[in-house]
């Protein structure tokens, strides 16, 4: 999902993407009512989500207008967009070069991806695609780290990221500081929780992380098993017992300048 995709994005979300699809929790129930009172956009507008992965956004979208498209780099992404989702017109792009006309867009909206893409090249790309004081909108599922067993997990698996791009690190937010062509308008927090079991919910959520997902099976055999070890000595929960696991939803709204 930029320039040049990142190896931990090509190869990771390539080979889980049913995973991805499975175990990735949803979004707040709120958020379309949020997002529809913020923005007040026409029933008949014309929305983009951008790195939609496997479509995990798009049931929040269609509340705000049935003109929806998706693009994502990952061809197993939107082919599993596709089985959920196939009255979507699904495009494999990059966020540098969209398949779009010029001013056709009234939001883009990018669902736990804007990391993978926070560059200038794509900020001028997504202000050709938008019209007048259109909005971009970003989108961040995170785990609540201010429950201790959630902040162990993270723990366990910081030392794992190498130099993947992270909603946390925040480095997303420089390509902002240097730009003239949007705006901050709006933000807000939701929290929620993804309920199943801890195999589900947890161990098989976090191997689905772009660069746990791209390690050999192995390696992810024995984290699988780290996982459930920390979840049994913080909660004394096991792999099949129910749990929830807290969440929570950062939205940012940009408003293009002109």
């Amino acid at each position: 999902m930029t320039q040049s995709l990142h190896p931990a994005a090509k190869r990771g979300f390539s080979r889980s993407a049913e995973l991805y699809q499975q175990v990735r929790p949803d979004y707040p129930a709120e958020i379309s009512q949020w997002l529809n009172e913020m923005l007040g956009l026409a029933a008949d507008a014309h929305l983009l989500d951008l790195g939609s992965g496997t479509g995990k956004f798009i049931p929040y979208l269609r509340p705000l207008s049935r003109h929806i498209i998706a693009v994502d780099p990952v061809p197993e992404m939107l082919a599993q967009l596709k089985m959920a989702h196939p009255d979507i017109d699904a495009i494999e792009g990059v966020s540098h070069q969209l398949p779009l006309p010029d001013h056709s867009l009234n939001a883009v909206f990018c669902a736990q991806s804007f990391h993978w893409f926070a560059n200038a090249a794509s900020l001028k790309e997504l202000d050709r695609v938008l019209k007048p004081h259109g909005f971009l909108v970003l989108i961040w599922n995170q785990r609540d780290t201010r429950v201790d067993w959630v902040q162990a997990l993270a723990d366990c698996i910081a030392p794992l990221e190498g130099d993947a791009p992270r909603f946390h690190s925040g480095a997303w937010r420089e390509v902002f500081a240097q730009q003239t062509l949007f705006q901050p308008y709006a933000e807000t927090t939701m929290t929620q929780q993804q309920h199943g079991p801890v195999e589900q919910v947890v161990s098989k959520r976090l191997l689905s992380t772009s660069f746990i997902a791209a390690m050999p099976t192995a390696q992810q055999v024995q984290l699988k098993l780290q996982f459930e070890q920390i979840i049994q000595q913080y909660t004394a929960k096991h792999s099949e017992e129910m749990i929830d696991f807290p969440y929570i939803t950062h939205i940012y709204v940009f408003k293009k300048s002109t």
